[in-house]
């Protein structure tokens, strides 16, 4: 049974697509929501990535992209405040304020193995891929002296082998996310070191 099975499939009203916060309405609920840094900007290293993800490889268009951005700022932000209603308080949250189903969507479908919600399209199947590595590369660049200048595929692939580092992150779960998903691990290994260095 997933840890914090929502019991729901159905997420937002279908009457609310298109309706998408604004980028400065995200930063201001997670200023509000989430008082740890490293979390807050774990969370902006997945927007980012999901965000050029949507432009670079899915060809969107900028409101599509806003949507992958959202869902990946947003996705962890009930975390630190609500470890044990994870993910059903920003589902409510966004509900409320009548987001995009879309996007809630996506958030619920992070982690299926979690939630108990399937990964349908292309953004829930990303998010759940470049959440799961996104975090562990950071953890490997972290180590090094000069960070991700310089941090290498390989050295990656090599991190992920050695169970002791970051043991908190499940390689199950980043095999059976990158399997739903037409990319490969070296591939999304190397997009998310090109497009979460930089992000502060």
């Amino acid at each position: 049974m997933p840890t914090h099975h929502l019991n729901r499939f159905t997420f937002g009203d279908p009457k609310n697509a298109g309706n998408l916060m604004t980028i400065e309405e995200a930063h201001a609920l997670l200023n509000e929501w989430v008082p740890n840094e490293r979390l807050r900007l774990h969370m902006k290293q997945v927007a980012a990535v999901m965000k050029a993800w949507a432009l670079e490889k899915e060809k969107a268009d900028e409101k599509t992209a806003l949507k992958w951005e959202l869902a990946g700022l947003l996705h962890d932000a009930d975390w630190e405040k609500y470890p044990d209603d994870h993910c059903r308080i920003i589902i409510e949250e966004l509900e409320k304020r009548n987001i995009d189903p879309d996007i809630i969507h996506c958030i619920a479908s992070h982690g299926p193995n979690y939630f108990g919600v399937e990964p349908v399209n292309n953004m829930d199947k990303m998010i759940y891929a470049i959440d799961e590595l996104s975090g562990f590369i950071h953890a490997a660049a972290l180590i090094r002296p000069t960070r991700y200048e310089g941090l290498e595929v390989k050295s990656v692939l090599k991190r992920l082998k050695t169970p002791s580092f970051a043991a908190q992150v499940s390689r199950e779960d980043i095999a059976d996310a990158l399997s739903r998903t037409d990319t490969s691990l070296e591939e999304l290994i190397q997009f998310i070191i090109d497009h979460q260095k930089e992000v502060s």
